[in-house]
C-alpha cells in the first residue's frame, strides 16, 4: 500500500518515505490499546486514512512557518500525515477527548514529528489563531464556522485566503443549503483514482 504514496507523492524524502511506512505499524499498536481506526478500516489504511489525509496537500501547499489547527483530529487525521508532508509547517492537533490525544502525541513522539503538538480541548475554547483550520467530517460546517470564525488570522500568506479545509463525503447538499458563507467544492477524485475518493470532497470555506 505504500506504493500508493509513492505514485503520488514521488517528491517525498526518504524520512518521509520512513514516517509514512511506520504509521500503519504504529496504528496497528495503539489501536490495539485505544481503539481510534475500525478493524476493517485497518486493512486499508493508507486509502481511508492517509492518502485522504494527503489530498489537502495536492489542494493546496502550505509555506514554511505556516500555523495550522486540526480540529476533531481523533487518531490523527488529517493533521499528523500532513505534518509528515509538511515538516516546516506548524500543526495543532485537537480533540475534546483526552485518550485520542494519548494516541496522537504517542505516535507524534515516535515518528519524532517535531511539528506536532496537541491538546485535549474543546475547539471553541482555543485562544490561538492560525492560518489554517482543516478537519475531517467532525461536525456540520456551519458548527466549525462559529467555533473558528475569530480563531484566524487576518494576514494572509497563499493565495488562499485563511479559512477552513474540510475533508467531507457524500452528499452535502443539505448540510450546505442554508451556509451562506463562501465555499467551494473540489472532488477529491482529481487527485486520486481509487474508487473510496469517488464521492469524497474538499471543502475550502473563505473566513
Amino acid at each position: 500500500m505504500l506504493a500508493l504514496i509513492d505514485k503520488y507523492f514521488p517528491e517525498f524524502s526518504p524520512t518521509q518515505r520512513q514516517q509514512m511506512a511506520a504509521l500503519q505499524p504504529l496504528y496497528q499498536e495503539w489501536n490495539e490499546k485505544i481503539n481510534v481506526i475500525s478493524r476493517k478500516d485497518m486493512d486499508n489504511f493508507y486509502i481511508h486514512h492517509v492518502l485522504h489525509s494527503l489530498a489537502i496537500a495536492k489542494y493546496i501547499q502550505f509555506l514554511p512557518n505556516t500555523e495550522i489547527v486540526d480540529v476533531g483530529t481523533g487518531g490523527g487525521f488529517p493533521g499528523i500525515p500532513l505534518a509528515i508532508a509538511f515538516p516546516e509547517v506548524r500543526f495543532h492537533l485537537v480533540d475534546s477527548i483526552g485518550k485520542k490525544i494519548k494516541v496522537v502525541q504517542g505516535v507524534a513522539d515516535a515518528l519524532e514529528l517535531k511539528n506536532v503538538t496537541s491538546q485535549q480541548i474543546r475547539a471553541e475554547e482555543l485562544t490561538h489563531q492560525y492560518d489554517f483550520v482543516v478537519s475531517r467530517a467532525v461536525t456540520e460546517v456551519s458548527n466549525i464556522y462559529f467555533w473558528m470564525r475569530k480563531k484566524l488570522k487576518t494576514e494572509d500568506k497563499h493565495s488562499l485566503t485563511n479559512g477552513l479545509i474540510l475533508l467531507k463525503g457524500g452528499d452535502l447538499t443539505e448540510e450546505f443549503a442554508n451556509f451562506k458563507y463562501h465555499h467551494r467544492f473540489t472532488p477529491i477524485s482529481s487527485y486520486f483514482e481509487e474508487e473510496f475518493f469517488e464521492t469524497k470532497k474538499i471543502v475550502y470555506v473563505k473566513m
